[in-house]
């Protein structure tokens, strides 16, 4: 078995749209499938077989107000809309690109989508099959950014983003019985993160203590998990796929240059994967 893990990173979730529009275009499918954050809707598009679908999110529909602005933020508290990105504008059965629910059930594949509860600050993992026709919750609960959104609620609990509590979830892989994990990363493999932007956030949650912890100690996770992978990647069981450069692009930037460029060097570095499984 094959897995795959698309680690999301908000707009530079571009470069795992150009991954995965290789793999399709290649016709390379995955046996287990493992989303966390915008990286849990590029794999819907994959596993739905929606060629092209992605792209349209990151440099197109993100510039518009309605999908995250300040004013949004000033008026709500939620900087991302999740409700108009992954619900009835744009990805519900009458929305402008909705996804086909339908084909992505009849892939026959396994899906796990990761979200942290944000009571417990503990990794929550919603299987595909929790989702419903135009109730894409899991996907809203693994995208909600802390401290530019609330939690988001679904299904009785509060939720943030996976990257949190499980950033890059190889383990959920091999814990499916793959033998082999391709990781798609949204930094340079040589980056390591840093523990100072997130202890700031991490002040903004006092409402929400574990999640601040998690938030906390995400850098340290996040590079141990690096560590681990990379190290899966020397004995021939895992491949990680990541950009040498992302011309210091940052979870919510807007730049349609940056962000198209990201997805073409995405693309070309997803011939990786063929040579790989």
């Amino acid at each position: 078995m094959t897995g795959v893990i698309d680690v999301g990173g908000g707009m530079r979730g571009s470069y795992g749209a150009g991954v995965f529009d290789w793999c399709m275009d290649n016709q390379i499918s995955f046996d287990h499938h493992v989303g966390v954050s915008a990286g849990s809707a590029n794999l819907c598009s994959l596993l739905a077989g929606q060629r092209g679908r992605n792209l349209y999110f990151y440099a197109d529909y993100s510039f518009r107000p309605e999908y995250m602005s300040l004013k949004h933020f000033l008026q709500t508290g939620d900087y991302l809309d999740l409700e108009y990105i992954y619900g009835g504008a744009l990805t519900n059965s009458g929305g402008e690109y909705p996804l086909d629910f339908e084909a992505m059930l009849a892939s026959g594949k396994t899906f796990e989508i990761v979200a942290t509860d944000a009571l417990t600050g503990l990794p929550h993992y919603f299987e595909m099959r929790e989702m419903q026709q135009d109730d894409y919750g899991a996907i809203k609960a693994s995208s909600c950014v802390p401290a530019v959104n609330h939690p988001y609620a679904w299904k009785g609990g509060l939720y943030y983003d996976g990257g949190l509590s499980d950033p890059i979830p190889y383990k959920r892989c091999l814990d499916a019985g793959c033998d082999k994990v391709v990781v798609v990363l949204t930094r340079p493999r040589d980056y390591f993160r840093e523990p100072a932007k997130d202890e700031r956030m991490a002040k903004l949650q006092y409402k929400y203590p574990n999640a601040a912890k998690a938030l906390t100690f995400r850098s340290r996770l996040y590079n141990d998990q690096l560590k681990d992978v990379a190290e899966l990647e020397r004995q021939g069981r895992a491949l990680i796929v990541a950009p040498d450069d992302i011309s210091g692009m940052k979870t919510l930037t807007k730049d349609k240059d940056a962000i198209v460029a990201l997805y073409q060097k995405g693309y070309r570095d997803a011939e990786a994967i063929g040579n790989f499984i």
